[in-house]
């Protein structure tokens, strides 16, 4: 028995050690990546980033057209894949009843949640740009819809589960009709969940570059027409980033500073309203 449990615990010592060797491994580029973000960020702010356009070569200027396109894009994206996720996560939860319909949903959901940003771009080029022969900001705004959607599906079919069957059915039993117990019983116990949910794929997509470059692309000047193509931030730092000037290069990381505060900001709210959320179940 001695031999066998000192090997067992051998065993243990080796898997704990490269799980923290793994950890470590993985902290130390994400330290690494915020560190130059931040340093090289906060060097490059200046009072014209938020004041200036977004300038020509060999020019000074600054993001205020890409912060205000990166904003009214991620508002569309929002406002188009959460009210459908959110549907879509009730009828999963509350209706579905584990038919066939309901699983297939589910993977399909599961399959959009795990698909790369590009190809939903490139998706939703040729559904809406192709057809209607020019970049635009709606287009863009669709694309993080479809970001959106399988993220708030999944939150809010998970937030619903979690919600005690007594609660349903002692609404029920009172002669609640099943959408007043959905809307008033349900949706106020999984509200901080959903929340959370719709701030997660806000956070998402606020960074993502590959679907707006087939859809809204860029546009150096102020535009507020969600018809035709709009500046926005991570494009502006793809693109700042590649070229050769030294003024655009600062304009990028001053850009992915900002865009990093603003994740992380987000991120804190979620899980500030999940503790809070948590604390007073508890």
């Amino acid at each position: 028995m001695l031999p066998l449990y000192g090997m067992r615990r051998a065993k243990n010592l080796v898997a704990q050690a490269l799980a923290i060797l793994a950890t470590a491994f993985g902290l130390f580029w994400l330290v690494w990546i915020l560190w130059t973000t931040l340093h090289n960020g906060i060097a490059s702010m200046n009072s014209m980033l938020f004041t200036a356009m977004t300038p020509p070569p060999g020019e000074q200027g600054g993001l205020l057209n890409a912060f205000f396109g990166s904003a009214l894009m991620s508002v569309l994206g929002i406002a188009l894949g959460a009210p459908i996720g959110v549907l879509a996560g009730t009828y999963l939860a509350e209706y579905s009843n584990r038919s066939w319909i309901g699983e297939t949903v589910r993977f399909v959901n599961d399959i959009l949640l795990s698909a790369p940003s590009i190809v939903l771009g490139l998706f939703v080029y040729t559904l809406v740009v192709a057809r209607s022969g020019h970049f635009s900001a709606l287009a863009g705004g669709i694309a993080l819809g479809f970001i959106v959607l399988p993220v708030v599906v999944r939150t809010t079919d998970e937030m619903l589960r979690l919600v005690p069957t007594q609660m349903r059915e002692a609404a029920l039993s009172l002669g609640v009709p099943q959408w007043k117990v959905t809307v008033q019983v349900l949706y106020r116990s999984s509200l901080p969940g959903i929340a959370t949910g719709i701030l997660l794929a806000l956070a998402r997509i606020s960074g993502e570059t590959a679907p707006l470059l087939f859809t809204s692309l860029n546009n150096q000047y102020w535009s507020t027409d969600i018809t035709q193509p709009m500046a926005n931030v991570p494009v502006v730092i793809f693109q700042y980033a590649m070229s050769p000037y030294d003024a655009w290069h600062s304009l990028a990381w001053a850009g992915a500073f900002v865009l990093t505060l603003f994740v992380l900001a987000v991120s804190l709210v979620a899980r500030a309203i999940v503790s809070r959320h948590r604390v007073s179940h508890d």
